[in-house]
């Protein structure tokens, strides 16, 4: 069965189970908070913020929130995400702690930084 393409972040959202749409919208806040001047797009089906390219992305999954700041920003935050499962371009929050409001913000402003 093909996934459903997603138009906009409400669509995408819109098809979340009630269980996870609360952390989406929290960390989607997050993100724009720190990120006003990034447009909200959906770019590999995935909510994603461009600000002349694209800065992070995220998406929904059954056990944690895919977070996707790229490799640049995974290097640059080494030391702050030890205690989250990451890879080359990508953190996974678990739904059973708090997002990390303070470092998804630094996170985004250093990539906003990055392309600007």
């Amino acid at each position: 069965m093909t996934p459903p393409k997603y138009d906009s972040v409400d669509q995408y959202l819109s098809g979340i189970s009630s269980e996870h749409l609360e952390r989406a919208v929290e960390l989607r806040n997050i993100i724009k908070s720190a990120l006003p001047k990034a447009e909200e797009v959906i770019s590999y089906n995935m909510p994603a913020y461009r600000y002349r390219k694209i800065l992070v992305y995220f998406a929904v999954y059954q056990s944690h929130i895919g977070f996707y700041p790229t490799p640049s920003a995974i290097i640059a935050f080494k030391d702050d995400l030890n205690t989250y499962k990451c890879s080359k371009g990508t953190i996974q929050f678990s739904y059973e702690k708090p997002l990390p409001k303070a470092l998804i913000e630094k996170i985004c402003r250093f990539r906003f930084e990055e392309v600007s």
